[in-house]
């Protein structure tokens, strides 16, 4: 399962979503959905540009976790 973690960077740039949302382009209720993984699937031109505004690495943002699931029936 993947991990959004845009919360966390957007804290630790003091960064509201709303100037993030301005800058990169993107609607604030998209970038809601995206903060909030409430999303199937991210743009990489997306991704790139909020990297390029948080100055991050899209590793930052994005997180893989093994699910639960996964785990009990033995797929890796």
């Amino acid at each position: 399962m993947i991990i959004i973690r845009l919360d966390r960077v957007l804290a630790d740039r003091k960064m509201r979503l709303n100037d993030l949302a301005a800058e990169v382009g993107i609607s604030n209720v998209n970038l809601s959905y995206l903060k909030t993984g409430k999303v199937k699937a991210v743009r990489f031109s997306t991704l790139n540009a909020i990297c390029k505004v948080l100055e991050c690495q899209p590793g930052d943002i994005l997180e893989y976790v093994e699910d639960e699931n996964e785990k009990l029936l033995g797929r890796h």
